[in-house]
C-alpha cells in the first residue's frame, strides 16, 4: 500500500491495491483517504474516482476542525449547542458548506424546507438519538417519500448529525445501529428500443436531437442542450466540456468536474447525422446548437425541456409507463452498454460519475451474466 503525505495534520491519500504510486491515475481502484478526527480517532474514506477529489475532501475536514471551537470547554458547546433547535443549527451548519455548487444548495434548501425541517425543525439538537433518526425514517416511508429522496435526506441528516456529534453533544452517535434507507435502481424505468423511437420524434427538432444525446452518448440533460458543433473531435467521438447551470440558466462547468476538465464519449454515427441535421436546419450561435427559443443570444434553459416531457406525457398518445422520465433516456444509454457487454468502468466514465461505486449501485443489476454462465465459461479453457 502506498500513500501521499500532505502537509503535518492533513492526512494522507492512499490506495491498496498494490500498484506503484506513479500508476495510479490509470489504476481503476479508487482512492482512500485517512485522518484524525477532532477527537483525534483516526478515520478512513473511500470511493474517490481520483486523487484531486481525495485532496479535496481531506482539506475541507481539515479546514473544518481547525474551525470547530475547539477551544471552548466541552460544557460550554453543549450548553451553546444543546438546546438550539434543529432548524437553527442546520442553518448555521449549511453556512460552512461553502464548497457546493449553486445546484447543490438548491438541492439542499429543497430537502432542509420540504422533509427535515416539518419533521425535525423545532427539535432540540441534544435530544437527537437512534430513536429519532429512526422515527424519521419511518416517517419518510409512510408518508410515500421516493426512495431516492429518503436517501438524500437521510444524508443531509447524517451530515447534521455528525457535526454535532464532532461537538460532543452526544454521548453515543445518534446514528449509531440506524439502517440508511437503500435506494433500489430497479425502481428506475428504462424505455424499450420501441419506446424510444416513438419518443425520440414526438417533439421538435430540438427534442429529438437531446434525446439522442442522453441516449445514445449518455449525456445528462443540461449537457445535452450545451452540445457544440466544434466538440466532434473524432467521426466516434464527441467531448463533452459544459453544461448549462439549472440555476445560472449559463454555460458552467461539468458536474463532479473542474472548470476545464471534460470526458469524451462514443457517438454512434445516428446521434452524428442529428446533430449534423439541426445545424443544416437551424444554423449555430459559436458552434453552439440549442439556443433559446426567443434570444438564440442566451443558452437555452433546461426547464423547457421539463415542460416539453409534461406536454407529450398530457397527450396520453404515448406509450409512457409510470415512472418513465426525462433522465431515463440517460438509463437507456448505460442499459445499452451494459446489455452489449462494454465494461462497466468505460460506462463509468463516459457517464461521468463521480465514483464507480456509483455506476455499480444504479446499474449493477443490468449487467449480463451469472454465476452459471461464468463458470460454464471458465471451464471451456479448464477442460481445453
Amino acid at each position: 500500500m502506498a500513500t501521499t503525505i500532505l502537509p503535518h495534520g492533513m492526512g494522507k491519500v492512499f490506495k491498496e491495491c498494490g500498484h506503484s504510486e506513479s500508476y495510479w491515475p490509470r489504476c481503476q481502484h479508487p482512492y482512500k483517504i485517512r485522518y484524525r478526527n477532532a477527537r483525534g480517532r483516526q478515520q478512513e474514506e473511500s470511493g474517490f474516482a481520483n486523487q484531486d477529489a481525495a485532496i479535496t475532501r481531506l482539506v475541507a475536514i481539515y479546514n473544518e476542525r481547525r474551525s470547530a471551537p475547539t477551544n471552548q470547554p466541552k460544557a460550554e458547546r453543549i450548553a451553546k449547542y444543546g438546546p438550539m433547535t434543529f432548524r437553527a443549527y442546520a442553518k448555521e451548519w449549511k453556512h460552512g458548506q461553502r464548497h457546493l455548487a449553486p445546484a447543490s444548495l438548491i438541492h439542499l434548501d429543497s430537502l432542509l424546507h420540504h422533509h427535515l425541517f416539518p419533521a425535525l425543525g423545532t427539535r432540540r439538537m441534544d435530544s437527537f438519538d437512534h430513536k429519532v433518526v429512526e422515527y424519521f425514517i419511518r416517517t419518510m416511508e409512510r408518508s410515500g417519500t421516493g426512495l431516492a429522496t429518503e436517501s438524500n435526506a437521510f444524508d443531509k441528516l447524517k451530515a447534521i448529525l455528525l457535526d454535532a456529534n464532532r461537538l460532543g453533544l452526544y454521548p453515543d452517535s445518534p446514528l449509531l445501529g440506524v439502517q440508511a434507507p437503500v435506494y433500489d435502481p430497479k425502481r428506475a424505468v428504462i424505455p424499450t428500443p420501441e419506446q424510444l423511437r416513438a419518443l425520440r420524434t414526438a417533439g421538435d427538432d430540438t427534442f429529438e436531437l437531446v434525446v439522442d444525446l442522453m441516449s445514445g452518448c449518455g449525456l445528462r440533460n443540461g449537457e445535452a442542450v450545451a452540445v457544440n458543433l466544434n466538440n466532434i473531435v473524432a467521426d466516434d467521438t464527441y467531448r463533452v466540456t459544459e453544461q448549462v447551470n439549472r440555476t445560472t440558466k449559463d454555460y458552467d462547468r461539468l458536474k463532479h468536474r473542474k472548470k476545464g476538465e471534460y470526458r469524451d464519449v462514443p457517438l454512434p454515427p445516428r446521434v452524428r447525422e442529428t446533430i449534423e441535421r439541426y445545424a443544416e436546419t437551424h444554423g449555430a450561435v459559436d458552434g453552439y446548437l440549442i439556443r433559446h427559443p426567443q434570444d438564440r443570444s442566451r443558452p437555452y434553459p433546461t426547464y423547457l425541456l421539463n415542460n416539453r416531457w409534461q406536454q407529450l406525457r398530457r397527450t396520453q398518445t404515448l406509450d409512457m409507463p409510470d415512472g418513465l422520465v426525462l433522465y431515463s433516456f440517460r438509463h437507456f444509454f448505460a442499459s445499452n452498454c451494459l446489455a452489449h457487454h462494454i465494461p462497466i468502468t468505460d460506462v463509468a466514465e463516459w457517464m461521468g460519475h463521480k465514483t464507480l461505486e456509483i455506476t455499480f449501485k444504479i446499474y449493477r443489476h443490468l449487467m449480463p451474466g451469472s454465476i452459471g454462465q461464468a463458470a460454464a465459461i471458465l471451464n471451456t479453457t479448464l477442460a481445453a
